[in-house]
Order: C-alpha cells, then structure tokens, then sequence
C-alpha cells in the first residue's frame, strides 16, 4: 500500500491534539457534537449513510455501485466499490463538518454522516485501496493521556444521563484523531468499514433492519446497483421506456421484484409505485434528499430531490426552495400511458408537514397550467365547423406533437363523466378539448377536480348541439351514444334542449316539439309538422318527449287542413302530402286532402277530388258529361296510383267525411233532403260521393264496385247515413228506384215489388244491400206510393196474404208519413184480389163483416190498424157504413154452461170470454146502408154478446147401437 502513513495522520493527529490542548473547551465541543450527532442526527442510519458513501465513490469512479454487509462474529464490515479515500476524505472524516461536495451526484461522501458508525462501535477501520484508517475511542483516550491533556468531568450529564448511565463519564470524540493501520479492503472492493460492535449492539437485529432498508436505499441512490446483506443480495434494473420514462426494477432475495416508473426533473427524480404492471398511487412517505429525512409527504409519487437540508439530513434548510421542485412533474405526467397519467394528481386533503403543503399547491399549479391530460383527437380549428358558434379558438390549449394522443391544459379541458367511446367520437370536434374516455369515470372525479377541469353534463351537451351541422346519420348515433345516460326523468329532462334535425333540413329544438314516423325510409320534407329526419329516428326521442306520429297521423293534421284551405296548389305542400300518401293507409285519412290541386291533361289545376286515375274503372259508370277531369299522366308517373287515390284522386267512387258536421254543405246530391229527415245531427258525417254522376245503365255494375271497396261497402251498410238513402232513391234499375225493389229473399211485397236482380252477387252481398231495397218495417212516403200504385196496378196478381200483409204494413207506417203527400190512386186492391174503384170500397174493420160483405167491396187489413189504413186510403171502415142487426132472440147462456160454449173455446183455443153466449137454430142478420139485405151466418158478435148458429143433425141422423 507504499507509505505507512499514506495519509499523513500524523500531522493530523497532532494538530487536533494541540487545538484541545490549547483550548479545553474545543474538546468538551468536539465530544459535545460527536455525541449528539450520534444520538440525534445519525442514530439509526448507518448502512444510509455508508451507502451514500459507496453511491458517491461508485459515480465518481464511474463504476456501477455494490455495497457488501457481512457480520463475521461481533465485527461488521460493510465494502463498496467505487473511488477509493483520499486526502480530502480523510479531512472531512476527522473534521465533523459536512462534506464539501460540489457534485449533484455526490450525496454523502466522507460528510459528518459517518457519524453513524459510532452508533454500533468504538472501534472502527476505514480500509482503502489507497489506504487505511483506525479511529478508536480507547486509542484517543490513551493519547489525551499521553499528552497530558486533562479530561473533564460530566460534559453531558443533563441531557445523556437518563438514557445513557456512562454520560456521566467523559467520553472523548472517537473520529477526530485517526491512525494508519495497514490491513486492505475485501477483495474486489475499494473501500470497507470494519466496526467491533459494542457489547450492547444486537447484531442480529441491525442486520435486519438493514435488510428493510436495501429497496429504499436502492431506490435512493441510483448509482449503486447491488446491495448483499450477509446472504441476502438485493440488486436494481433501470430500463427505458421512452420520452424519459424508465422502468425501475429491484429484486430481493426471494427474486420477487418490485417496480417503480422513474422520471427525472432538473430537480428531482419521481418513482410510481407498480402493482401487476399498473401505476399505483405511493403510500404517504417522506422527502429523500437523497435518503429518507424526516419531512413528511402525502404526494401520489416518492420524491427524491437534489435539495439543502440540514447536516443531519433529516431536515430541510431553512429557505430551502421546495416549490422549484414540482418544476417538470408535468412532463413526468405526459410521459405515462395516457390512462394512467391522473394517478400523478394529489387527492385533496390536509398537507402531512409545511414541505409537503408547498409541494402539493406547487404540483397542482404545475399540472394546471401545462399541457399533458389527455384529451380527445381534436381535429383542426378549420375542419370544425361552427367552431366561433362553439366559443371555440386556435388556443384550444391542445398539444399533439408528443405522440398520437394529444394533450391540454386541463384548466382548459372539459369533461363528460363516464365518457364513452361512441360519445367521445362524435363530441371530438363539438367540445374541445374533451378528456378521453379512460379518464372520465367516477373514480377519477376527485382528480379532474383539483385540476379545475371543467365538467360537462347533458344539459351542456344538448345545448351546444344546437349549433352543429351535421348530416342526419350523424345524429342517430348521437341519439344512441346519448341514450345510456338517460336513467331517470332528472337526466331526461336535462336533454330537454337537445337539437333534432328534421325532414325538411331544419334543426330545431327540444324533442318534445317534434314527431317521430319510424315507418318513413325517406326524408319527406313537411312545412306544416316538425317531422324529423327518418335517418336522424332514434328510440331516444321518444324517451325525451317526441310524439310518435304515423304518415296518416300527419296527414290528417289540422295545421296541414288550414295550409291547404289557404293554399291548396303551393307545390312544396302539394309534394310532401303525395310523397307520404304513399306510405299511408288510404282509408284511415281525411278526406278534406282532396283539395289539393293538381294538374290534369291539359295542364289545368283541379282539386284532387275532381280528378280521375287515367283507365279508372268508374270512367265506365258515369253519364256522358260528367264534370271530372284525368291527372296529368306525368304526376302518375312521379307519385304513382296508390298515393293519388289516398288524397281523393278518383280511381273508383270517393269518400267524403266529417266529424261534428254543422249541416249539408258536402256539395252532395240532394244532401239537403236527407238532412232535413234526421231525427238529430249525426256525429259524424261519411258518404259516397258523386254518386248522381253514374249513369242508370250502369248501376248493376257500380253496386258491383260499391261493394267491392272495403270503405264504400261499410258505408251501404248503413240504413240511415246518406249513400244507403240516396241509393234507394235515386238509383234505378230498369227506371225503378232501389228503395222500390224488394229483396230475393222476402216475400212481403211479392207481386207487388219488382224482384232485385242484379248477376254475380253472393249472399253476403246481398245481405249488405238490404238497406238499400224495401224495406216492410221501414215504409217511406216513396215506397208507401209505389206500393199503392202496384196495389191499384189490374195488372199485378199477388195472393190475398200479401195483400194483407202489404196492407198492414201500409197502415202501421201511416202515423209516421205525411198523408198529405201521398198520391192516392183510383183503385185499391179487394178482398177477392181485384182492383176495385176506391169510390164502392171499404175497409173491413170487424171480420165478422167479412161473413156478410161481398169481398169486391172490402179492403183487407188488420183488425189492429184497420183504422190506419182507411185514414191512409181515405176509405170508411165496413162496421161505420153496413149497419148490422141480429134477427131472433135465441137462448141466452154462458159459455162455460153451454156444451157448445165449452167446444167452441177448445177448438179455436179461445181465451175465457167476458159477455154472453146466445144459441140460435138460425142466425140471421138484417144489414142496411152502404149494403143492405138479410143473410144467414154461423156466428156474429155485437157489442159484448156472441151469436152462434146450434148445429142441427142432419135428417135420418141416429146414436149408433152399442
């Protein structure tokens, strides 16, 4: 090793020996500071500060740092490579004064920190490839000895003497005097520190709690790269991972590795803690300068700063600029993976020490005002439009030019809580700069906070939609990337603003003012009803207030009534009515649209219901003239067939309709007539229209198309609407009304009514049109003078019951008709079934009268409504014009006495009869008036009394022999 005193130790020694010797209170001092360096500041940080020793040789040699711990017995020897002890070293070991490292990577060197050794021993070995150092306490003693210099009494004894009995004993400083000793550091180390431990020193437990220090120190002190603590070795790996981020990895002695995201600041080095891969927020910990002091920190990552702090290193400097060192934390933020990067953000809560309250305002300034959150791809201010409608500007705060993700100044960033992808997509140009998706959930609330992130809600949302152009696909999927957020009529009513594109290039807003048509695949623009968009329809909508409406729903509107009562040819109008005709139901739509107009053959406008389909089937059952023009053939072509007939345009026979009508003011034939018979106004009003247009020839073939329509066969069904009434009026087969043919199936009036006869209608058509033929119970003025002329008509020949028949039904309607209107013809129709003169006529009212009138003279009725039917026919009744008087008193009985009383009520199944029962072997009656005469009869009745003619054996009649 050369010299035996390589270092000049000599010199050393007596220097400090004649500083005590001239000064006592020098060495009460020395031995004062040594102490409380020992108890205070370097008490349980040996292996610390040996290791900032090992770390500063290791960076100076430019070798990577090892640090071997071996206990051989009671002597612990700690080594290290690295730059071996030099002049200077040894000065600043025997100085007790702070190492006057000039070096940012020099943390420890040779400073007052090697204190700490005499917290295990007084006996200690700095052994160096260079040379090597004794320092023992025994040994300065001894020397104060030799040089005669006194040593005082109880320099400590206030403050050691409860914790340390030998306080009280003067103990002499241990490392201001030093001998060369000539034994080398272990191989393959430059430097090694030998300490006997005193008896009190439980060698076992230092170890351990050394073995607890290895990660941090590690951690701490980049330089050293190995640390074996007797068997236990402890190793660390730094990998770069780009844009300064590294990967630090250190591995115990159960190869269980745990890892750190390293960063480096111009001040500072930030390690996030990693769990399965994924940075986690550190626990509170402590500021390392670069080992761990006593300044207590709550920052999400471990800080381990280039920063004064007092000789002890545990605690900061008075003045000591702690704030300079959140410069750069930004940047440590920008280079994680962007899903990562609010894990850097301080959660709110009370700072743990004065150092830590500066550093977590001066972090949250930093990340406030630099750009690295990051946000949604923005894309270029001139790509946006509407970006000044937006309140957007070139000074978004966005930054991309550090990787895909670009980057903002958070306090100029908004967020959507629980962003989704779909919705970030589509708000990427809308909102800007918008945090990403990863960022956006409730856990990271609290951070997005603290970084004065402005956050958005739906109302937001809806209200800067607004302002967007966008086609209508676009804003389906903004419906459905909206749609997840609405959970409750609070969320739903937040969107109450939102804007909805319409069919007609319109954006308007607020759902609740539109109406959805899911049936529509094509955007039919609508000036009268806020339709939107078929591509825009979303089940959203809906959810937030749109009325679901149907293409009949629209088109029976009453804003679209009153534009086409003002305006029935404004072509837009005319376009949007044909273009969703042709997707409605025909016979669910009103029939006031036939009065848009539209162009017929020769270019003139006509209302829709004047206009035929050309090749109609009804061009076949009109007359002549009738006043109907044909569609433009190109308007076919364009609209087609289908949506023409549904606004009125006639194809076959049309409708015509009205809730609540107010009078006849259809323009129908004859309407008035019809109105005027109602019992009271009818609620609603439906009818078949042009109907006095059909020629009669062709009425066989227009029932046939009546009934063929669904909406005009309902309508026949109807005995009392219009088109029923008209038909039995007007409608004629072979020049007689309808109304004045009876149905196949009746009897009634056969003889008297012409049979309806119409080819190729079934059954069921022939039910629907009972309402239209005549009917017995439902005698009008118009049927009861046909059915009294075909009575008077020589010609007919109907059986005497029809006759009846006809007869009663005539007299039971007579208090419903107006007499006075009735044409009375000069004949009626006879018993005997002939037409008679109606001047030798009369009604037979008792038909006991029919036993002695001949049947020439009497009209045949019903006992019940005999009195009717003389009033309509104007005739006398039989019993006020033929006066009958009973010849004869005969035998005056009962008929419950009389034998033939008895039989007489079996046989006819007679009720009991009030009155008496007179029996006569001739009953005849003397007749005088209108008829006069005397004739036999079986029977006769006047008043209350019954006359009955007693059966008289025949001659020759006998009881036969038992």
């Amino acid at each position: 090793m050369g010299s035996a005193d390589p270092f000049g130790t000599e010199g050393l020694r007596a220097a400090v020996l004649a500083s005590w010797r001239d000064s006592p209170t020098r060495l009460r001092e020395d031995a004062a500071t040594e102490a409380d360096l020992v108890r205070a500041g370097y008490r349980d940080r040996l292996l610390t500060e040996l290791a900032q020793n090992a770390a500063d040789a290791a960076a100076k040699a430019g070798v990577p740092g090892e640090v071997r711990v071996r206990l051989d017995g009671r002597t612990l020897s700690i080594a290290n490579t690295g730059a071996p002890l030099d002049l200077s070293g040894v000065h600043a070991l025997t100085a007790l004064r702070a190492s006057g490292k000039a070096e940012a990577t020099a943390v420890g060197q040779f400073g007052v920190g090697f204190t700490a050794v005499l917290a295990v021993s007084d006996d200690i070995e700095f052994r160096s490839t260079t040379g090597s150092l004794h320092f023992s306490r025994d040994r300065t003693r001894e020397a104060l000895r030799e040089s005669g210099i006194a040593t005082p009494n109880a320099v400590v004894p206030d403050r050691l003497a409860d914790t340390d009995p030998a306080a009280s004993t003067f103990r002499p400083p241990a490392l201001r005097l030093t001998w060369p000793v000539e034994a080398g550091p272990a191989p393959g180390f430059d430097t090694e520190v030998v300490m006997r431990l005193r008896a009190d020193v439980d060698a076992d437990a230092l170890l351990s709690a050394m073995r607890d220090e290895a990660t941090d120190l590690l951690l701490e002190l980049p330089a050293l790269q190995s640390l074996r603590i007797g068997d236990d070795e402890f190793t660390s790996v730094v990998r770069e991972l780009g844009d300064g981020l590294e990967e630090l990895r250190v591995t115990g002695p159960d190869e269980r590795g745990r890892g750190w995201w390293q960063f480096r600041t111009p001040r500072a080095r930030w390690l996030l803690p990693l769990r399965d891969g994924k940075p986690h927020a550190a626990p509170h910990d402590v500021l390392r300068a670069p080992t761990r002091s006593d300044e207590e920190l709550s920052l999400p990552a471990l800080l381990i700063a280039d920063i004064p702090m007092q000789p002890d290193r545990r605690r900061l400097l008075p003045g000591a600029r702690v704030t300079e060192l959140a410069s750069g934390y930004a940047d440590f933020a920008r280079a994680l993976p962007p899903a990562d990067r609010l894990v850097l953000v301080p959660t709110p809560g009370f700072a743990r020490s004065e150092a830590d309250g500066l550093l977590r305002e001066a972090i949250v300034r930093e990340l406030q005002t630099h750009s690295w959150l990051p946000v949604v791809d923005q894309k270029a201010d001139a790509d946006i439009p509407n970006a000044g409608a937006l309140g957007l500007d070139s000074s978004y705060g966005i930054d991309s030019s550090r990787g895909v993700i670009p980057t903002a100044v958070p306090a100029r960033a908004s967020v959507f809580p629980y962003l989704t992808p779909e919705l970030a997509r589509l708000l990427d140009d809308v909102i800007g700069p918008l945090v990403i998706p990863e960022l956006s959930s409730g856990a990271h609330t609290e951070a997005l906070a603290v970084l004065d992130v402005h956050r958005l809600g739906l109302a937001r949302l809806a209200e800067l939609s607004g302002g967007v152009e966008r086609p209508p696909a676009w804003w389906r999927e903004w419906y459905a990337a909206l749609e997840p957020f609405v959970v409750d009529p609070l969320t739903a009513e937040e969107l109450g603003a939102l804007a909805v594109p319409l069919a007609d290039g319109r954006l308007v807003t607020g759902p609740r003012t539109v109406v959805l048509d899911d049936m529509l695949e094509l955007a039919i623009p609508l000036h009268w009803a806020r339709l939107v968009h078929p591509e825009a329809t979303h089940p959203l909508l809906s959810r937030l207030g749109a009325r679901s409406a149907t293409a009949e729903d629209l088109l029976a509107d009453p804003a679209l009534h009153a534009d086409l009562s003002d305006h029935p040819d404004d072509p837009d109008l005319v376009d949007a009515v044909l273009r969703l005709a042709a997707h409605a139901d025909p016979d669910a739509l009103p029939p006031w649209l036939g009065m848009i107009e539209l162009p017929d053959g020769t270019g003139e406008l006509l209302p829709a219901d004047e206009l035929l389909l050309p090749e109609a089937p009804l061009y076949a059952l009109l007359v002549e003239d009738a006043p109907l023009g044909t569609v433009a053939e190109e308007v076919v072509a364009e609209y087609g067939a289908q949506a023409l007939r549904a606004v009125g345009v006639g194809w076959d026979f049309g409708i015509v309709a009205e809730s609540d009508p107010t009078g006849p003011d259809h323009h129908l034939d004859d309407e008035e007539a019809w109105w005027a018979g109602l019992p009271e106004e009818p609620a609603e009003f439906v009818a078949v229209r042009d109907l006095d247009l059909v020629d009669d020839i062709a009425w066989p073939d227009a029932l046939h198309q009546l009934l063929a329509e669904p909406r005009t066969r309902r309508l026949l069904a109807d005995p009392d609407g219009y088109t029923a009434w008209w038909l039995r009026r007007h409608a004629r087969l072979d020049g007689i009304p309808l109304g004045h043919h009876r149905h196949p199936r009746d009897t009634e009036f056969a003889g008297l009514l012409p049979e309806f006869a119409v080819p190729g209608l079934s059954h069921t058509d022939l039910e629907v049109l009972r309402t239209v033929l005549a009917n017995p119970e439902r005698i009008t003025s118009e049927l009861a003078d046909a059915l009294l002329a075909a009575l008077a008509d020589p010609a007919n020949n109907p059986e005497p019951e029809v006759v009846s028949r006809a007869h009663r039904h005539l007299a039971a309607a007579a208090d419903r008709l107006d007499l006075t209107e009735l044409e009375l013809p000069e004949r009626v129709r006879a018993l005997s079934g002939a037409a008679v003169p109606a001047a030798e006529a009369m009604v037979l009212d008792l038909p006991w009268f029919g036993l002695v009138l001949p049947p020439d003279r009497l009209v045949l009725g019903d006992q019940e409504t005999a009195s009717g039917l003389a009033t309509l026919l104007d005739l006398p009744l039989a019993s006020e014009s033929v006066t009958a008087e009973v010849l004869g008193a005969g035998l005056r009985t009962s008929w419950s006495a009389a034998p033939l009383g008895v039989v007489l009520r079996q046989l006819f199944s007679l009720p009991p009869q009030e009155g008496e029962l007179v029996l006569h072997e001739d009953l005849r009656v003397r007749l005088s008036g209108a008829w006069s005469g005397t004739v036999s009869v079986p029977w006769w009745r006047s008043g209350a009394e019954t006359h009955v003619r007693v059966p008289t054996a025949v001659e020759g009649t006998s009881p036969s022999a038992s």
